[in-house]
């Protein structure tokens, strides 16, 4: 597990590179936040996660292993069980909070955060 790669996967290149190609400027694995979100929109206040499907559960295409069940049954139920305390610490910081999955289309992705930046930088701050 150790050398499973913890940022930059290819999805998240993906991703990251159609959202500067939009010209869309973020942070990446911000130190600062809860969780070093992939992408940090901060003045927006977004923080996007790309969930891998093994490590997150994905509804989809989440299998789980068959030797040593129970083990990797508690770590991965810990995993989503981290993601969810994750977000409630940035919401509790005003921060708004995306999910995404692995195996979605970078471009359709990219339309979704890019929609959700769009609309909190025309909300009035309060």
């Amino acid at each position: 597990m150790s050398r499973m790669p913890r940022a930059h996967t290819k999805p998240e290149m993906l991703l990251r590179r159609e959202l500067h190609r939009r010209g869309l400027r973020f942070r990446v694995n911000h130190p600062a936040l809860p969780g070093r979100p992939d992408v940090a929109f901060t003045r927006v206040r977004l923080a996007v996660f790309v969930d891998g499907c093994f490590w997150h559960m994905c509804p989809q295409h989440s299998t789980m292993p068959k030797n040593n069940a129970a083990w990797w049954s508690q770590k991965l139920h810990r995993n989503v069980e981290r993601d969810r305390e994750k977000d409630a610490h940035l919401r509790s910081l005003d921060w708004h909070v995306m999910h995404v999955w692995e195996h979605e289309d970078p471009v359709v992705v990219a339309d979704e955060v890019e929609r959700r930046w769009r609309a909190l930088r025309s909300t009035p701050a309060m």
